[in-house]
C-alpha cells in the first residue's frame, strides 16, 4: 500500500514537470473514443423512446466504467505478476500522472492570459473556446478572463482534487472508474434534447461522486487562499453564500471560493449554441476580472491541489500504520 503513496506523489510530480505533451497518447481520449462508440452501439439497438433511451444510458454508463476501471486493475495486476513490485508501481505512477490534470488546466488558461497580455482579443477568444462550452465569439476582454478564471475554478475540483481523492481511496482503478464518470458527463450529461434521457444516468453518477470531493476542494481553496496572500475571509463568505448558484450540486463549490478570494463576480448569464441561458452569478462585484486573474487562480489551483496531495496521502498513510 506504500507504493500507491508513492506512485500518487510521482504521479503528481510528473504531471507538473510534463503536463499532456500533446501528440502522446492520453488514456481520456480512449475512454471518449469508447463512450463515442458504445453510445453509436447502444443507440441503434434500443428504441428511441425516453425509457428504451434511458436504459441505453444506463448500460453506457455501466460498461465504461466496468472496462475503464477494469483495465487500470488488470494492467496493474499483471506487471505485477509477471513483472515485479517495481514495475507495477511504475505501471501505476504512470497511470496516476494521466489522471491529474494540473498542468495542462494551466498552460490552457495561460494561453488566453498570454493573448490578453498581448492585446490579441480574437485570439484570446479562440484560446478560451478551447476551455469552455459557452460561446466566445462575442466575449469582451473582461468576458474571456471571466471565463478562463471560472474554468480553472472548476477544474480545481474535478480535474485534480477528486482525482487525487480517488487515487487516495483505491488506487489508479478507483481513479479511472472517476475518470470514465467525469468523462462520460462531458460529453453525454446534457440536458438538450438528444441527452436528457440518454445522459441522465452519466450526469447523476457524476453530481454522486464528485458530491464529497467538491465539498474539500472548497475548504482546502479557502486555506489555500490565505497561503497565496489573497482574501480567505471573503472566499469563506462567498462560499457560505453562493455554493449553490449552479444548477449542479457541485460546480459552484470551488467558483464560489475563488470569486470571494479575488474580490470578483464570475457565472451569470451566458450563450451556448446561440442560445441565451439564464443563470445566477458568484461573487460580488468589487472590481472588474482582469487578465492578472487568470495567473491568480492557478496559483490558486496549484496550492490547492498540494494542500490536497499531502492531507490525503497524509491521511492514508496514518491509516496504514495505525489501524
Amino acid at each position: 500500500m506504500l507504493d500507491r503513496v508513492i506512485a500518487i506523489g510521482l504521479g503528481f510530480l510528473l504531471d507538473a514537470a510534463l503536463g499532456d505533451p500533446h501528440g502522446f497518447p492520453h488514456p481520456v481520449r480512449w475512454i471518449g473514443r469508447l463512450i463515442s462508440a458504445l453510445e453509436e452501439f447502444l443507440r441503434s439497438r434500443f428504441p428511441k423512446s425516453p425509457r428504451g433511451e434511458r436504459t441505453a444510458g444506463r448500460l453506457l454508463a455501466l460498461l465504461t466504467v466496468l472496462i475503464s476501471a477494469g483495465a487500470a486493475w488488470g494492467l496493474l495486476w499483471f506487471s505485477r505478476r509477471l513483472l515485479g513490485r517495481w514495475a507495477a508501481l511504475a505501471v501505476e505512477t504512470v497511470l496516476c500522472y494521466w489522471l491529474v490534470a494540473a498542468r495542462s488546466l494551466r498552460d490552457e488558461s495561460m494561453k488566453v492570459h498570454a493573448a490578453l497580455a498581448a492585446g490579441d482579443l480574437p485570439g484570446a477568444r479562440q484560446a478560451v473556446s478551447m476551455i469552455v462550452g459557452r460561446d466566445t465569439a462575442m466575449l469582451s476582454e473582461e468576458g474571456v478572463a471571466k471565463a478562463a478564471v471560472e474554468t480553472v475554478a472548476e477544474n480545481t475540483g474535478d480535474g485534480v482534487v477528486a482525482p487525487l481523492f480517488f487515487l487516495a481511496l483505491g488506487g489508479a482503478p478507483l481513479g479511472f472508474l472517476y475518470k470514465a464518470v467525469n468523462t462520460l458527463d462531458s460529453m453525454v450529461g446534457y440536458k438538450n434534447d438528444r441527452y436528457r434521457e440518454f445522459g441522465r444516468c452519466s450526469a447523476k453518477l457524476d453530481d454522486l461522486l464528485n458530491w464529497i470531493p467538491a465539498r474539500l476542494s472548497a475548504l482546502l481553496m479557502i486555506a489555500a487562499a490565505a497561503l497565496c496572500g489573497l482574501d480567505a475571509r471573503g472566499a469563506a463568505r462567498i462560499w457560505r453564500r453562493d455554493r449553490r448558484n449552479h444548477q449542479s450540486p457541485n460546480s459552484a463549490q470551488t467558483e464560489a471560493v475563488c470569486a470571494g478570494a479575488l474580490g470578483v463576480r464570475l457565472a451569470g448569464d451566458a450563450s451556448y449554441g446561440g442560445v441565451p441561458v439564464k443563470k445566477p452569478t458568484i461573487g460580488d462585484s468589487r472590481r472588474a476580472v482582469e487578465p492578472e486573474d487568470v495567473r491568480r487562480a492557478n496559483r490558486l489551483m496549484y496550492r490547492t491541489s498540494l494542500l490536497a496531495l499531502g492531507t490525503f496521502l497524509a491521511v492514508k498513510i496514518l491509516i496504514l500504520y495505525h489501524l
